[in-house]
């Protein structure tokens, strides 16, 4: 009696509490995750056991395989897709890996759904037959969203299912070239007991596509939405089960946006393409440079252009500073487009090494365009926008500068300084100054004056 009875509660089927932010696995409910320490975000979901042989039986489906020869294989240089977007091939690293697993993430309504019907349009006109995945929209929806774009989608078939089983035999079915799953959040297996969107159904969803993608060769586009804070809804293993995360980034204040390559297994990460918002869809920008600059104002003080690099690409974006008199006794710092502690630091610098007095003053700080900077080269166009709204003197509007800024004072040497130097140079800049270690090989570029620099005083001697 006993041991049927206990063999009897083995059979049932067993809950776990798991993490919606990390995947962290309880056997009791908990307020907090121990592992990210997030309230209230463990959600009851029920246990599913290993079949007996070990092997979860939805990946019978798939192919054997066996080990390969590594000098048998062919390379694969040569086999890139162009998606018959520029900038989109910029960012997949030169275009579209046949088995790729890609991801693109993006707040509500900043366009993901609108770049990946785009790429399925161009496609489609390549001859490459497309299945459009979408558990949020009907297929007449899609057919009037592309009617706005003005879409032709030869070659593009529509699949309103958010059944994974069922999206898998319709693959079978139709053999696409590309798979387009919008989005990863509303489909869901059956193999799992809890609702879509969950831990469990993302990673094993996301699985499953990604067996599918490597047993077949076939490329597949997820789109994911973010949290509040940035990341991609669901566990941090979503981003590492895929072979490429894309991130869209963008103000709605703002016409353009753009595509950052935070992992790519097959090009370059931290790769960028700038697209412009229309009401025909999502433009490709071919000189962001321009883009960012077109409206910079003129004899305008607290002004300056510096040079940035965003992955291979440069970027020449215009700094603005205001310093005006403080009303509390305590000068504020703001910044909007670069790092806040950041720029807390360089004026500490300025104050030290420049004595400029700057500690009861309000200092501002905007990257125009809305555009954002996160790397140390910008440092000397940070202090010299500041200073000369400190001083209410102009910057030459021929002027472009850039390096990395430390603490005693010195600037020092960036990377990639000749590609940033010829960005300036092909935007018309007569005057570069730039730090001394980056000088050699630059006199030679015509129509530009490269001057360089080691530490501050010499900079600010140089710009006023």
């Amino acid at each position: 009696m006993y041991p049927l009875f206990f063999n009897q509660m083995a059979k049932q089927p067993a809950t776990i509490f798991v993490c919606q932010n990390c995947g962290s696995q309880s056997r009791k409910w908990l307020g907090q995750c121990p592992d990210c320490q997030e309230w209230n975000t463990l959600v009851e979901e029920r246990f599913r056991a290993a079949t007996s042989n070990g092997a979860a039986p939805h990946l019978s489906r798939f192919r054997s395989v066996s080990p390969i020869s590594y000098d048998s294989i062919e390379s694969q240089d040569d086999s890139r897709t162009t998606s018959g977007i520029d900038e989109l091939d910029r960012v997949l690293g030169g275009g579209i890996v046949a088995g790729s697993l890609v991801l693109i993430g993006g707040a509500p309504g900043i366009g993901k759904s609108t770049i990946v019907i785009q790429m399925a349009d161009k496609l489609g006109l390549s001859g490459t037959k497309v299945l459009y995945v979408s558990g949020e929209e009907s297929e007449r929806q899609i057919k009037m969203r592309g009617e706005r774009l003005g879409l032709t989608a030869e070659n593009l078939f529509l699949l309103p299912e958010t059944n994974l089983q069922a999206i898998l035999a319709e693959t079978d079915k139709l053999r696409p070239d590309v798979v387009i799953v919008d989005s990863i959040q509303t489909i869901f297996s059956e193999k799992i007991e809890s609702a879509p969107g969950s831990v469990s159904q993302v990673r094993d969803v996301a699985a499953q596509l990604m067996m599918f993608a490597k047993q077949t060769a076939t490329p597949v586009f997820l789109t994911g939405h973010v949290t509040k804070e940035g990341s991609i809804a669901g566990p941090k293993t979503l981003e590492h089960i895929v072979d490429t995360v894309l991130y869209f980034e963008g103000d709605r204040h703002h016409n353009h946006r753009i595509i950052r390559a935070a992992k790519n297994r097959f090009g370059a990460a931290n790769e960028i393409g700038v697209f412009e918002m229309t009401n025909a869809g999502l433009i490709p920008v071919g000189n962001p440079s321009e883009l960012f600059m077109q409206e910079r104002p003129e004899n305008a003080t607290g002004s300056v252009v510096t040079v940035c690099m965003e992955g291979t690409r440069p970027m020449l974006v215009e700094v603005q500073a205001l310093v005006s008199g403080g009303k509390f006794g305590t000068g504020r710092r703001m910044a909007q487009g670069f790092d806040h502690n950041r720029t807390s630091l360089l004026i500490a610098v300025m104050e030290k090494r420049l004595g400029l007095q700057l500690a009861n003053d309000d200092v501002f700080i905007n990257v125009a365009g809305g555009f954002e900077i996160d790397e140390p080269a910008a440092d000397l166009g940070i202090i010299a926008s500041i200073a000369s709204s400190f001083r209410n003197l102009q910057i030459p509007p021929e002027t472009a500068v850039f390096g990395e800024v430390g603490l005693t004072g010195e600037v020092r040497g960036v990377l990639q300084a000749q590609t940033r130097a010829r960005e300036a140079q092909t935007l018309g800049f007569k005057k570069l100054i730039i730090p001394e270690s980056n000088k050699k090989g630059l006199e030679k570029l015509l129509g530009i004056r490269v001057v360089g620099v080691k530490n501050l005083e010499q900079a600010m001697d140089e710009l006023f």
